[in-house]
């Protein structure tokens, strides 16, 4: 489920990097004709009005089969559990959940008779309550559901006309004779998600009975009443408006709070420490916050050869902007969001210091510094982790790991020091060690390789970063062999793909603070072994992770042993070993 949302949410991207582009080749033809009669005859203000790239990534899937479950399901879908969010209702038909971008009601045709042989046909499989409807009545386990048809599509949630017993509304009536549960999705508003709402699986619905009647309006509707089948996960509604929307409004609110801001202010945005786990708790320590890289002594970052790109104000035209050419002709970044990467590359060439372009350039996304509320907090036996106050798009930059820049040999000699970064963007771009390259074949020049075919980088990086002592909130941020972030190389103020800057991305939507308040209500209540098997399921579901990309066997200690370190992620496909 989670590769196939990566999948839609990078056409999507792809799909707004199209409207973007349409989109500013267009407003200069409509600022030239703005204000002639035959241009708002033509209604020209739609040419640069963006279009729905939700829609062109979902239509995208379907014609190239690659929606996860594409036939209809009765009952749960697996992957899916009570309390999954989908941030469209585009991405649902993606993965097969709810197979209409519009329609409430999914159900199964009468081509469905021939598989289901025991059922008549059409059945019901899903609805999505949204308040939608005048004459719905949602009272969480218990919900009168109005059937679809004669709605008003203004916006006003009007009836204008009878409904029938037809499509939709008849294949709900044959759920109640049948006995066929239905999957239940309710939608939020939401200024988070790109479509305006979040929508959250409820669980499975028997649909009790069915009825007429005159609606508000005056116009005959069909109701249908719906109970929550018994046994499944508590309903997670009603948290979703107070999890995710019970960011702390001040230090007060802070259970644990163990420190303000570990940043001591360099920061824009405060980094608060918390710790629920340690008696007493104490904050993290033995470090110094540094938000930029420091350099070895017997390190210096090369100068810009040449000169950048000529644009003005901010990059547009990536045939003429040469740090566009040198990403493949295309600029990295989609400008929505404040700026998200359409998707992982072998490496990013930003704008740096020569270039004509202004500092609020789309390409230069990486460099704009912390953008998201971040949390550090204890857990209890993975030490220090990070989770985010904010709602993070995917493709969206989340920080940047810093430390002191030094060479890979000279940290060979430190023993103990988990915070080492190996800068391996040319191993990557090679494919070497097990990587695997990202970018197209000839989309990087042969050229910009074959000056490191000399180096000894062929069996281990020869720069990396030591967060030890000196380092930022990234220093904290856990392995995990699912994890939500992804690691990107990125070039700005040089081009020596050994010294690449080294930032983390998100790789999915990620939700702020989840099950947060959840478990720490739990937890007073349970104590003992169950309570810590809580702390670390939801410290794994709301922490933002990256896998650290160890080759099992690959550490050794000071007498050239292996060693060995436990991994306790608690993903589903964990290796159980960080190393």
């Amino acid at each position: 489920v989670k590769e196939t949302v990566r999948l839609f949410n990078k056409y999507y991207l792809h799909f707004v990097q199209e409207e973007e582009k349409r989109c500013a080749a267009a407003e200069p033809k409509a600022a030239k004709q703005k204000g002639s009669r035959k241009a708002k005859k033509r209604g020209e203000k739609s040419k640069v009005t963006s279009k729905r790239p939700d829609l062109k990534a979902m239509g995208k899937m379907v014609d190239n089969n690659e929606v996860l479950y594409p036939g209809k399901r009765i009952g749960d879908i697996p992957g899916i559990e009570v309390g999954y969010q989908f941030y469209s209702r585009c991405e649902m038909v993606a993965v097969g959940f709810h197979s209409h971008w519009l329609k409430g009601i999914d159900y199964m045709p009468k081509s469905y008779a021939n598989v289901y042989t025991t059922y008549e046909f059409p059945v019901a499989v899903a609805i999505i309550l949204s308040g939608m409807y005048e004459d719905d009545l949602d009272n969480a386990d218990d919900v009168v559901y109005t059937g679809q048809g004669g709605h008003n599509l203004t916006g006003n949630k009007r009836q204008i006309r009878d409904q029938k017993l037809e499509y939709g509304n008849l294949a709900l009536k044959n759920c109640v004779e049948q006995c066929v549960p239905i999957r239940v999705i309710r939608g939020h508003k939401s200024s988070s998600s790109y479509s305006g709402k979040i929508y959250t699986y409820d669980g499975l619905y028997n649909v009790v009975e069915y009825w007429a009647e005159k609606g508000i309006s005056g116009f005959t509707v069909y109701k249908f009443r719906l109970s929550r089948v018994k046994g499944q996960p508590k309903l997670t509604t009603n948290q979703v408006y107070f999890v995710n929307g019970r960011v702390p409004r001040s230090l007060t609110e802070i259970q644990g709070l163990v420190c303000e801001d570990i940043t001591g202010g360099q920061e824009d945005i405060p980094i608060p420490a918390t710790n629920l786990v340690d008696d007493p708790p104490v904050p993290p320590t033995g470090f110094t916050y540094c938000k930029s890289l420091k350099l070895a002594k017997n390190v210096k970052l090369p100068r810009m050869n040449g000169t950048g790109c000529k644009c003005k104000g901010i990059c547009n035209d990536p045939t003429t902007c040469a740090c566009a050419l040198r990403n493949g002709s295309d600029f990295p970044y989609v400008s929505r969001d404040g700026g998200r990467l359409v998707e992982a590359k072998d490496v990013v060439f930003e704008c740096g210091p020569k270039c004509g372009c202004d500092p609020g350039c789309v390409n230069r996304t990486s460099q704009k510094g912390l953008r998201y509320r971040l949390e550090v907090f204890r857990t209890a036996n993975k030490g220090w982790a990070v989770r985010s106050w904010d709602f993070i798009p995917s493709g969206a930059p989340v920080c940047e790991y810093t430390g002191i820049l030094s060479r890979t040999d000279d940290m060979d000699r430190v023993l103990e020091n988990n915070y080492i970064f190996e800068i391996d963007c040319l191993l990557t771009m090679k494919g070497l060690g097990g990587r695997e390259k990202r970018s197209p074949k000839g989309e990087i020049s042969a050229n910009l390789l074959d000056k490191y075919d000399d180096q000894s980088s062929e069996s281990a990086p020869e720069f990396c970063i030591d967060a030890g002592s000196t380092g930022n909130v990234a220093r904290f941020i856990n392995h995990c062999c699912e994890p939500n972030l992804f690691v990107q190389c990125v070039l700005s103020t040089h081009h020596d793909l050994r010294l690449a800057r080294v930032m983390l991305f998100a790789a999915d939507n990620i939700p702020p603070l989840q099950v947060t308040h959840f478990l720490y209500f739990t937890h007073q209540f349970i104590c003992g072994i169950f309570s810590n098997i809580l702390i670390n399921l939801f410290d794994c579901l709301q922490e933002l992770t990256y896998d650290y990309g160890y080759v099992l066997d690959s550490v050794l200690d000071s007498d050239g042993k292996i060693k060995q370190m436990p991994c306790y992620c608690g993903a589903s496909v964990c290796r159980k070993r960080l190393f």
